[in-house]
């Protein structure tokens, strides 16, 4: 997963409206009772089916760490798809989306104008459009790259250009290196 992707998943986890199972066996239960096997259950974790049979049993409690950390991660991927579904439509449509983060953007700029790459820490809130475009590029499967560049558009036009008040010249803004970036919907 690219930072991009990383960081819509961590602003999905903000809309739950309840914490997903903690304990391994509620987890085990919850991702059986999506995923209707324990095989496929087991090919989502790498481990094998009769683990996580144990698992569910409660004949085995403490799995390796790195188990642990992808029987959690399985388990918030799944966690409230409804509630997700409705807050990326909202954002699509009506609020937007906010965008924070430290990256080094670059640009392309006409002759007489500064266009060297330096580090920036914004926070930007994007229309609607925007959140549309992120999260169709996402659910087509599309890179960082490609979502890299649907944020640089709307940093451009928002922030760079304010709107079409300033910097007109500017017709490309990429981002190059990403410190951190964080979503919010």
């Amino acid at each position: 997963m690219g930072e991009i992707e990383d960081a819509i998943e961590r602003a999905d986890r903000e809309a739950f409206t309840r914490e997903p199972p903690k304990t391994l066996k509620a987890q085990i239960g919850f991702l059986l009772k999506q995923m209707k096997t324990a095989k496929a259950v087991a090919a989502e974790l790498g481990v094998t089916a009769d683990s996580v049979n144990r698992y569910r049993r409660g004949a085995r409690k403490h799995p390796p760490k790195e188990i642990a950390a992808k029987i959690d991660a399985a388990v918030r991927a799944r966690w409230q798809p409804q509630v997700r579904k409705r807050r990326r439509k909202q954002a699509a449509t009506t609020t937007g989306i906010t965008i924070e983060t430290r990256a080094r953007f670059g640009y392309t700029a006409p002759i007489g104008t500064t266009d060297d790459g330096r580090f920036r820490r914004l926070t930007v809130h994007l229309p609607p459009a925007y959140a549309q475009r992120l999260f169709d590029a996402r659910d087509a499967g599309a890179g960082d790259r490609e979502m890299r560049k649907i944020i640089a558009e709307g940093f451009r036009e928002v922030y760079f250009q304010d709107s079409g008040a300033r910097a007109l010249g500017l017709s490309e803004v990429a981002i190059n290196d990403i410190d951190y970036i964080d979503l919010g919907f």
